[in-house]
């Protein structure tokens, strides 16, 4: 109850702490557009500095990994393949987002332990993928303030989600094969793209800043399907009744989503016109430079850019009186003193402090 009255009571005290820098135009400052900063200015493609955008290829080998089928069997390595596209943007130096396509295959084989007959199986998948994919640039994020040397390579992480589907087929020498009589067929499933289809990925990748329009990337990435059929074991997790000890690929470990690794080598195209990318500014090397400008601007201090002409050691850049008598004493605008406000200046009154007329010298008649 304390809690609630207390927040009650500080909500219109926030509320005008938000408003008080309020104005009705955005051109006054501070305001509650610029936080309270003067150096701001509207930001459209003509104040942009860097190019944000980019397309992105590569490919490489694909392998089950983290499955009950897998591609690594015995001391047979089981290749794959897969490729991906995406459209890249860059939100900051140091993070960006990326639409991202993939393609590809895996093979596999793997063997029952409780079924001998069924020999190594044989198993493949084929994948798609639409994804959204989040990209970490750790080179800038954890940059020594006293590193100033080029920055040509550069550390990223990833992490994505999307949809995948995919076909799965394993045959072996038993039930899972195709044979009329009796009539058998292989384990297969076919995953269509949707809701039911979601996975996730994470990895990290090398990036090399080979020209102001290209990079290239070495990617590491572990795909989680979340599902167990991936591998092309099969639907359901254990098969009931007298078959069971002969289909139940997906019991040879105990795991309940499958998942893949993918190493690719890629390219990116950097867009735009101008000489930088985003991703490759570093804001310390910048703050550098022109620490380095001001330390070395070898400039004069000019006191008086126009001089002293009448020389009452006021400047004629702020002088009201640019034609003071040779003698005379000057305020700090340069005007001559007049102490008795006589209209008679000090150097040729004779009565300084006692307001007189000019045809007197300054003195009372």
């Amino acid at each position: 109850m304390k809690l609630g009255l207390l927040l009650l009571a500080t909500l219109p005290i926030a509320t005008y702490a938000q408003d008080t820098i309020a104005v009705s135009t955005s051109d006054q400052y501070p305001n509650t557009f610029s936080s309270g900063s003067t150096n701001i200015q509207k930001f459209d493609n003509k104040a942009r500095r860097f190019n944000d955008w980019s397309v992105s290829v590569g490919g490489g080998p694909a392998f089950m990994t983290f499955a009950d089928v897998t591609s690594f069997y015995g001391d047979k390595i089981n290749w794959g393949w897969n490729a991906y596209a995406s459209i890249d943007k860059q939100i900051s130096h140091t993070f960006g987002l990326s639409v991202q396509y993939s393609m590809g295959e895996t093979n596999q084989q793997a063997q029952l332990p409780t079924n001998p007959k069924a020999g190594v199986a044989n198993a493949w998948t084929k994948f798609h993928q639409v994804s959204l994919v989040g990209d970490v640039n750790f080179s800038n994020l954890m940059r020594r303030v006293d590193n100033k040397s080029p920055f040509r390579w550069a550390l990223h992480g990833y992490l994505g989600a999307g949809f995948m589907g995919y076909k799965t087929e394993l045959i072996d020498n038993d039930l899972s094969q195709w044979q009329t009589n009796p009539p058998n067929f292989p384990i297969m499933n076919d995953q269509k793209l949707g809701i039911a289809s979601f996975f996730m990925q994470a990895g990290v990748g090398l990036k090399y800043n080979v020209s102001r329009l290209i990079d290239v990337e070495a990617r590491v990435m572990y795909v989680n399907s979340l599902d167990e059929e991936f591998d092309g074991g099969g639907e359901v997790r254990e098969v009931e009744g007298s078959v069971g000890n002969r289909l139940n690929y997906n019991l040879i470990n105990d795991s309940y989503s499958d998942a893949m690794m993918t190493f690719n080598l890629g390219l990116s195209f950097k867009l735009g016109k101008q000489q930088s990318h985003l991703a490759w500014h570093d804001p310390l090397q910048e703050i550098y430079y022109k620490t380095y400008l001001l330390e070395n601007a070898a400039s004069d201090l000019v006191v008086c850019e126009q001089g002293d002409n009448d020389n009452d050691g006021v400047c004629d850049d702020w002088d009201r009186q640019l034609n003071t008598p040779a003698g005379a004493r000057v305020d700090g605008s340069g005007v001559a003193l007049d102490i008795d406000l006589d209209g008679v200046i000090d150097l040729y009154d004779k009565c300084v402090t006692v307001a007189g007329s000019a045809d007197n010298n300054g003195c009372p008649q």
